[in-house]
């Protein structure tokens, strides 16, 4: 694996979490930049079946099995991945900025005495040296980062980052390899005794064309009768910014952004949304962005496709009013 990417997936159950497929694009894209190949890593228990459904993307898979890997404990990762790239030495290695990943990778940096580059939003290249870009300051500062000396460089991309559509597929099926590990004198601090499922939300919005998108701009809750009238006359789902959701305005299903859902309508319409980093990273892919708020220098202006600045309690409804007009 010598000047190569590797991506380390995150799997449940053989399935495999939708963000890696992310970090997946991101691999792709710089690889294609340095000249370099992707392939994918599966840590976990009886894997044969998804290392053959990521292969049939076309991306080259190595899959490690272990009892030890059957529950996921920070312990064992590291000492697995250790081993693996120990072995293969890549150049970079990328991860999704998930939960597990914020537990186990910088035990996995220390252990390889290697740098790591979290949380970052995009890259750009530098004289053919990849920049890996994150914020800082509560997102108010774009902050660019490299690596010095030689790899394995460790780089997580934030959840959202890249648009997990643009995976490129080859035309034949990549190649599966199983690694060979060594776990017997893994001393494994963390026993997992129950999974507890998570509640199942009765919405999914990354299925949805349009979504009238509400924030603290609203007020109080009295007035989300305003925002079910917009989202009727364009038939669109009503999503949150997390204060909504965190003050029960709209439920929790309802939230978008990085401790919510992340989605990708033809048509994300923000009302009264500043654009904390937090909630654009749920839904800057979407097709076309329209945003109202009565603060010029909102982030959410940033990304926004069009703008309106403007007070959302008269913006709003002489926007219902032209659209039922011309219906």
């Amino acid at each position: 694996m010598p000047d190569s990417i590797m991506v380390v997936g995150e799997q449940r159950d053989g399935v495999l979490n939708r963000s890696t497929w992310e970090a997946v694009v991101a691999g792709q894209q710089i690889g294609k930049e340095l000249g370099q190949e992707v392939n994918v890593l599966v840590l976990g228990d009886d894997l044969k079946n998804l290392g053959d459904e990521i292969a049939s993307k076309g991306v080259n898979v190595l899959i490690a099995e272990d009892d030890k890997l059957a529950d996921y404990t920070p312990d064992g990762y590291a000492a697995a991945i250790k081993q693996i790239v120990e072995k293969g030495n890549p150049t970079y290695i990328f991860f999704s900025h998930t939960y597990m990943v914020r537990d186990y990778a910088p035990k996995l940096a220390t252990q390889l005495n290697k740098a790591l580059i979290s949380d970052c939003t995009r890259y750009k290249m530098e004289n053919g040296t990849p920049i890996f870009v994150r914020q800082v300051f509560q997102g108010k500062i774009d902050a660019d980062f490299s690596f010095e000396g030689e790899g394995p460089n460790l780089v997580s991309f934030q959840v959202g980052a890249f648009n997990p559509d643009d995976v490129e597929e080859a035309s034949a099926k990549g190649q599966v390899q199983n690694v060979d590990l060594s776990m017997d004198d893994v001393d494994n601090r963390t026993k997992v005794l129950k999974i507890f499922e998570g509640v199942k939300q009765e919405v999914d919005l990354s299925k949805a064309e349009r979504i009238v998108a509400v924030g603290r701009g609203i007020k109080k809750p009295e007035n989300m009768n305003l925002i079910n009238k917009l989202a009727e006359a364009i038939n669109a789902e009503i999503a949150a910014s997390r204060p909504v959701c965190d003050d029960g305005w709209l439920p929790l299903d309802r939230q978008i952004g990085s401790s919510g859902q992340t989605v990708t309508p033809k048509l994300y319409l923000a009302v009264g949304i500043s654009g904390a980093i937090q909630h654009i990273v749920g839904m800057k892919n979407s097709n076309t962005i329209v945003a109202i708020n009565k603060d010029p220098h909102a982030p959410i202006f940033d990304i926004a496709d069009y703008g309106v600045v403007g007070d959302l309690f008269e913006v709003v409804p002489e926007l219902i009013q032209a659209i039922n007009e011309v219906k």
